[in-house]
């Protein structure tokens, strides 16, 4: 049984992901590590039951905040996932935790408050960074499940993380193959978005594509497609990984224009952290500067890896604290 804690010192901060929960407490920016816990979403009939399992786990204790993020659009204070069956709100987070103070965000604006308190060793180096102001705008792309990306504004002391759901764009199209590719999703999915192709399912539709192309169509998961492509025992399973690394290179680069990050990019997710060691020698970099008459401008950003599982919960707390 885990000690009896003081009640209104501590705030709950969890990440739903469309596959786990992570859940945790926080004293004030801290987050206390040893408190982690992960859930399956498939084996809860939904977020309130998840909390409230924490809750009792943890002792029971008496919470003065609570900050969710969903993988999912958050609007007027109700929070819905796009790949799972889940409905939250404001009323129900506050419920579930007793806690006083509230919120719910979307999972990429977490991770862009997360920037800051992310240590140097949680982070790999992807593109070099040049030199920038300290409130240069930063971006945050998140590749897992699904795919979004956040733009992070910082003035006068204040983080700013604005929503949406760039996933949910059209993919980009600069080959006849992605043109086929394109198709090949929409007669599938009705709309060839970029979380079709950018995600840990995008990889598996690209790699079955490949198969349809070849008029061989085999099924394979993303964890093994990646498996066969660094072993380098399945030729279609690192062009399948070539083609998803350069289309995430033209889909980043596209973001870097549209938000001007010249504080960095930060790659998110756990797509993205398996990918991490070989994206450049796979074409992300070429994709990522292939702006035409723009590519020498595209020398302006640079893309980092965040390699701690966690950040996303810290950016919820450090949400909370700058509410207080």
């Amino acid at each position: 049984m885990p000690p009896a804690r003081p009640a209104d010192t501590y705030s709950l901060v969890a990440d739903i992901g469309g596959t786990n929960t992570r859940v945790a407490l926080a004293e004030g920016m801290r987050l206390l590590p040893e408190t982690v816990r992960r859930y399956r979403n498939a084996e809860y009939p939904g977020l309130e039951t998840v909390l409230r399992k924490f809750l009792a786990e943890e002792g029971d204790v008496d919470c003065i905040g609570a900050c969710v993020a969903v993988a999912g659009p958050v609007r007027d204070g109700v929070g819905e996932l796009t790949n799972l069956d889940w409905k939250m709100d404001h009323q129900t987070l506050a419920r579930a935790t007793r806690a006083e103070t509230v919120a719910l965000l979307n999972d990429l604006q977490a991770q862009g408050h997360a920037l800051g308190q992310i240590g140097e060793e949680n982070l790999r180096t992807i593109i070099e960074t040049p030199e920038h102001r300290a409130d240069a705008t930063r971006l945050v792309i998140g590749v897992g499940t699904g795919f979004n990306a956040a733009p992070v504004y910082n003035s006068n002391g204040t983080t700013l993380v604005t929503p949406s759901e760039s996933g949910h764009s059209n993919m980009p199209i600069r080959t006849e193959a992605e043109l086929r590719l394109a198709h090949f999703v929409e007669t599938a999915h009705g709309f060839p978005g970029v979380e079709d192709v950018l995600s840990g399912r995008g990889l598996e539709r690209i790699y079955y594509w490949l198969g349809h192309e070849a008029d061989d169509p085999i099924e394979a998961k993303a964890a093994d497609i990646v498996a066969a492509f660094e072993a380098d025992s399945d030729a279609r399973a690192t062009e399948a990984a070539r083609m998803f690394a350069r289309i995430l290179g033209t889909v980043a680069g596209n973001l870097a224009l549209i938000h001007l990050p010249f504080g960095g990019i930060y790659l998110a997710g756990g797509v993205a952290r398996a990918f991490a060691p070989h994206l450049n020698t796979l074409g992300f970099d070429a994709a990522f500067r292939d702006k035409g008459r723009f590519a020498g401008f595209m020398n302006n950003f640079g893309v980092t890896m965040i390699e701690d599982d966690f950040a996303a919960l810290a950016g919820c707390a450090s949400h909370l604290a700058g509410m207080s």
